[in-house]
């Protein structure tokens, strides 16, 4: 079965009403509620708790989905993916990397 996304105006490839553009076609799995989202601004609008970060120790659960394949990749795994699904070959979004910390456990250089 494949995992349900939760968002503000989704389309069939995750892409919500903050994040639009063809490469926007990655969802989170959420670490403090284990629900995927399209971004964490629409996990802000509709959670009613603060998100939470993956701490480098957990990088090996399935925490990411692609949008265009829905095939859940482990956060390592995506993080060093250089911005191309290893499932199906979609290239996704590299200006993400700058908001990997609120998703991730990152370097603040990262």
């Amino acid at each position: 079965m494949r995992p349900s996304v939760r968002g503000i105006d989704l389309d069939s490839e995750t892409r919500c009403a903050h994040w639009r553009t063809p490469l926007d076609i990655i969802a989170v799995r959420m670490k403090c509620c284990g629900i995927y989202y399209a971004c964490k601004d629409c996990h802000d609008a509709m959670a009613d708790h603060a998100a939470q970060v993956w701490p480098r120790n957990m990088w090996g659960e399935r925490a990411v989905l692609c949008g265009a394949c829905k095939t859940e990749l482990r956060i390592r795994e995506y993080l060093e993916c250089g911005n191309v699904c290893p499932a199906c070959g979609a290239h996704f979004n590299p200006g993400c990397r700058i908001h990997y910390h609120y998703y991730f456990e990152v370097d603040a250089h990262s």
